[in-house]
């Protein structure tokens, strides 16, 4: 009896305990976004790098203001625009040349994939000049260059290495006799690609789906590089011309800091079963 008591006794501290250390865990990590959005709401104006707890008299004016005065929408939108039409490509791209380099055997393919992984080395500042001429120069087919264009900002990051090395790994692991069996079946290579391929990297497409929003989402050097007209700077780039202006109200700034965390917030909601899978599978796999 004293054994099954003393048992009892020490699943209720484990539970305590477990309970106490998600709590402190919660707190750590989303305890600075609290104090972001509580700052965001709060009416009285604040500090640089001062942060408030709970708003004693919540207001919307600072949203209002970033909303309508510094035209949030409007980067908002630049934003928007750029990072899905550049993950929809970027994805796309990724898993056709995943196909290519996973399941096609021809020549010089190794020294394709080298190519591409030594990309990851390079860092953005780098490539930097190079690229600002490339997107100065008029492109010989439309006569104008990508300068000053959503086109500037959403070609430079179709390519992305790290895409096409996770699904080139996923699909390395897909057993060929499904391919073999759908081409006795006389499945095209785009049918075996959309119907057989596809349905088994779902998890892997959703893991480079949310790095892929993010990476293009939290871009700043390639819009300073692509666009010299305000109207066309996206959220990263009006947050840092915010951040040094010295009349700048830091409720303000905040505010809009806000409004730019949402979009990534909600595509990690939807997604996060698929980025779960990716993960799992991807530990599994290796």
């Amino acid at each position: 009896m004293s054994k099954a008591i003393y048992a009892k006794g020490k699943t209720i501290y484990a539970k305590v305990a477990r309970f106490v250390a998600y709590v402190l865990i919660i707190v750590v990590f989303c305890g600075p976004f609290w104090g972001i959005v509580a700052t965001a709401f709060s009416k009285n104006t604040v500090q640089p790098g001062q942060l408030v707890l709970w708003p004693e008299e919540p207001t919307l004016a600072h949203f209002r203001y970033a909303w309508v005065e510094i035209k949030a929408w409007l980067y908002l939108a630049n934003s928007l625009i750029v990072v899905v039409i550049g993950t929809l490509l970027q994805t796309t791209v990724s898993a056709l040349a995943a196909y290519a380099l996973a399941r096609k055997k021809f020549r010089g393919g190794a020294i394709i994939s080298l190519a591409i992984l030594s990309t990851m080395m390079l860092p953005d500042e780098v490539i930097s000049i190079p690229l600002y001429l490339i997107l100065q120069k008029d492109i010989p087919i439309i006569d104008a260059s990508l300068y000053n264009s959503y086109a500037g900002l959403i070609l430079p990051i179709v390519g992305w290495a790290f895409s096409i090395f996770l699904l080139t790994e996923f699909m390395k692991a897909i057993p060929r006799d499904l391919e073999d069996a759908a081409r006795v079946d006389g499945a095209s290579e785009l049918q075996i690609f959309k119907n057989v391929v596809l349905p088994l990297i779902k998890p892997a497409l959703g893991t480079t789906t949310i790095f892929g929003f993010l990476m293009i989402w939290d871009q700043y050097l390639l819009p300073l590089i692509a666009v010299d007209d305000r109207s066309l700077y996206t959220i990263p780039v009006i947050l840092r011309s915010l951040r040094v202006d010295e009349i700048m109200q830091q409720n303000i700034f905040i505010a809009v800091t806000v409004i730019a965390t949402v979009p990534s917030v909600i595509v990690y909601l939807l997604l996060q079963k698929q980025f779960n899978r990716g993960l799992m599978a991807g530990a599994v796999k290796g």
